[in-house]
């Protein structure tokens, strides 16, 4: 395929809400600019950028998936993402690739809680954004208060800087066309057709008026911005349409206007008008502000000397996405496939990337081959001889280089960081069904995590079980599917056990006394100790205040060892025990039969006993959560959370979102994200991390020792 500069590249990630059709869109772009032969369906797993068998399967996408068109001389890349809420981290990481954003909102549904959450992502990033109102074939498209309403509310939330550049040609026909509201011309299309059969023809008398009007808006609007402009509009009271294209370029560039498109990717129509629009207005990765990287010192140092790099001495620089810079890409993608193995996708963040070339792994300090490099479309590699900066490409069977890894040309030394991601929100237990499985799991798991960096997989040291995180539950079933499905390990998912603890709200004093006499030397210790609890989260404090040689100093430790080996095994029902403090006072021992091994045996015979007066009580793991749904379901949440022994520390508004922030008890959380997503018919979602350990109340406690098994002590 052909090569292409920077300047005729247009890299754009397609996000918005569950099932506002951006997997469709794609879909209808490619087959709209020749790139596939029929219009790929999700419905029959024929959608370019829904390959993945979980996806096809579920028919959601999960992660992000790169295809790209060639038109009218401007290679366009395109970065399919998820809109489940759990999956939104991927929508975020999609950016760092991209010099422009298409939010998808669902004509009929409108703004939905996720489409909010990637506006605020992209917004953070300072990445151009542009609205695309899709499915506009959709008999209730513009929801109850029609297309008017829909806008008013892209206005109310982010701003009157929302401004249409089309108007949709709706009648009883259905969706069949648009208005350019830039050259106030419309084009009229076939549904269900190929999405170039276009006709050119005359604004319809109905909405004549409503265009003039739309008009005129978007050229004061895209005036504003210019000093030259207003002179020019005043003047001659409109805007020529070149100029018009150029400032209104600019505009979207500089994120001061943030144009309103509309199409249905399911009947393909408008999608060439789209193409045309990404050609035009969407930034070329050369219009793109330098790029941060960090910097060791040195190259700071250097970077002060001149050069496109700035900022010497603070180990952050600027580089420009220029093919004369040095040569340096990010991994922000990796991709295991059955016969290609591991796949890389990578941004060209400057210089040039030519096939078969040899570069540094700045990340990993090794050196990898670019053999047979290539553009993805989907699942498929098209073979490509060198790839530009800001183009996006991909590289199979890399050695040790994973997402994140920054590579380059030799010496260089640069890291680019992609965007955090949010903690794991859900914890599994997980369990092998055979010891062929077993043998097989760890591998296949981390083949996995080199793939979707949110999974984790662990042993819980207290429980000893194998836990697997993940974004909700969903996602922790498709881990398993993908488990079984590709490397053919079979594994039990069950709710993992609470991680209790015990402590003690009183004060006690114990003896602890060991003696054994079985023939020859005996064994002899006696220890007095003194326990009070520390403040919750205080841990384990040891002191001695033995005086005058009533126990030797180097028995003092036994002592030590044998309370903190005794309070591991926990007293109430097995639970480690925590936040108490130990004081030995006193104590005795035998010339001869004393040692460390009797004095340990007598510190957990004084521990046990001390335990029995210290009013000791169960602790449980509380979590903090924040929990996003839309206005109409705060109530029912609430009330939930109540129900679960949660303590609402407040609620904030983001438009017409409500934030639940509460402390909630792990245990009354374990199957929360099902609940939610019923509970909010899918609109709400939720973030979870420990915050404290607090006691756990008596009618609750009962019923865990009721069923937990009571800590033998060992035979002394």
């Amino acid at each position: 395929m052909k090569t292409y500069q920077g300047s005729e590249i247009r890299n754009v990630a397609v996000v918005g809400h569950a099932q506002s059709g951006k997997t469709t869109l794609i879909s209808a772009l490619l087959h709209a600019a020749k790139m596939t032969p029929a219009q790929g369906r999700v419905q029959d797993g024929t959608a370019v950028t829904a390959y993945d068998e979980e996806e096809i399967a579920r028919g959601t996408t999960m992660q992000n998936a790169v295809a790209f068109a060639e038109w009218q001389g401007v290679k366009i890349n395109f970065v399919d993402t998820p809109g489940f809420h759990m999956f939104s981290h991927e929508a975020r990481a999609s950016l760092l690739p991209v010099e422009a954003t298409c939010v998808l909102v669902n004509a009929q549904h409108g703004i939905e809680p996720v489409t909010e959450r990637v506006w605020k992502y992209a917004d953070e990033a300072n990445v151009p954004r542009f609205v695309v109102i899709n499915q506009m074939d959709h008999p209730k498209a513009g929801g109850g208060g029609g297309l008017s309403a829909l806008i008013e509310d892209l206005h109310e939330r982010w701003g009157r800087t929302c401004v249409p550049v089309q108007l949709p040609i709706s009648d009883a026909q259905g969706f069949h066309g648009v208005v350019d509201l830039v050259t106030m011309e419309a084009f009229y299309y076939t549904p269900n057709g190929d999405g170039r059969g276009k006709i050119t023809g005359e604004i319809p008398a109905s909405i004549a008026q409503q265009a003039k009007e739309a008009h005129e808006a978007l050229v004061e609007l895209v005036a504003e911005g210019k000093d030259e402009l207003m002179e020019e509009y005043f003047a001659e009271g409109t805007i020529p349409e070149q100029h018009l294209i150029t400032a209104l370029h600019e505009a979207i560039r500089e994120d001061r206007i943030f144009p309103v498109l509309f199409a249905s990717g399911g009947t393909n129509v408008a999608t060439d008008h789209l193409l045309d629009f990404i050609k035009v207005y969407a930034p070329s990765p050369t219009e793109r502000a330098p790029m941060p990287v960090k910097t060791s010192s040195m190259q700071a140092v250097a970077a002060n000397g001149g050069g496109s790099d700035a900022g010497a001495g603070s180990g952050v620089s600027f580089r420009k996405m220029e093919d004369g810079e040095p040569t340096a890409l990010v991994v922000f993608k990796t991709m295991s496939d059955p016969f290609s193995g591991r796949i890389s996708f990578f941004k060209v963040v400057s210089g040039v990337v030519k096939n078969d070339a040899t570069l540094e792994n700045y990340t990993r300090r090794g050196q990898e081959r670019f053999s047979h490099l290539s553009v993805m479309q989907g699942r498929k590699a098209v073979e490509v001889t060198e790839l530009h900066a800001g183009d996006i490409g991909a590289v199979a069977k890399l050695r040790e280089t994973l997402t994140g890894d920054t590579l380059g040309a030799k010496g260089g030394d640069i890291q680019i960081d992609l965007a955090p991601l949010p903690e794991a929100a859900m914890t599994y237990a997980i369990e092998p069904k055979s010891r062929a499985d077993e043998d097989k799991l760890g591998p296949a798991i981390h083949k996995l995590m080199e793939e979707d960096l949110l999974i984790r997989f662990f042993r819980d040291p207290q429980t000893n079980e194998f836990l697997i995180a993940g974004a909700g539950q969903p996602h922790i079933e498709a881990i398993v599917s993908r488990l079984k499905k590709r490397y053919h390990a079979e594994v039990t998912l069950k709710a993992p056990k609470v991680p209790y603890r015990e402590t003690i709200r009183g004060k006690a004093d114990a003896q602890g006394r060991h003696k054994k006499q079985s023939g020859g030397h005996g064994q002899f210790g006696d220890c007095k100790i003194r326990m009070e609890p520390m403040p919750r989260g205080g841990g384990f404090e040891f002191a001695s205040e033995v005086f005058g040689g009533a126990i030797p100093r180097n028995f003092i430790p036994a002592i030590e060892k044998g309370v903190v080996e005794s309070a591991a095994r926990g007293y109430l029902a097995g639970y480690p025990v925590v936040d108490f403090k130990v004081i030995v006072y006193d104590g005795s021992y035998h010339d001869v039969d004393s040692n460390e091994m009797s004095f340990k045996k007598a510190g957990r015979l004084a521990f046990r006993k001390a335990m029995e007066q210290a009013k000791p009580c169960l602790l449980e793991p509380v979590m903090k959560i924040a929990v996003e749904a839309p206005d109409e379901f705060a109530g029912t949440l609430m009330g939930d959370l109540n129900g679960r022994r949660g303590r609402v520390q407040g609620m904030e508004s983001k438009g017409r979102t409500t934030v639940i922030n509460a402390e909630v008890p792990m245990a009354e959380m374990l199957t929360y994200g099902t609940l939610l997503t019923s509970m909010t018919q899918g609109k709400g979602s939720y973030r979870m991390e420990m915050h404290h350990y607090d006691i756990v109340p008596q009618l609750v406690a009962d019923k865990i020792l009721a069923n937990a098994k009571r800590p033998v002590e060992e035979e002394e």
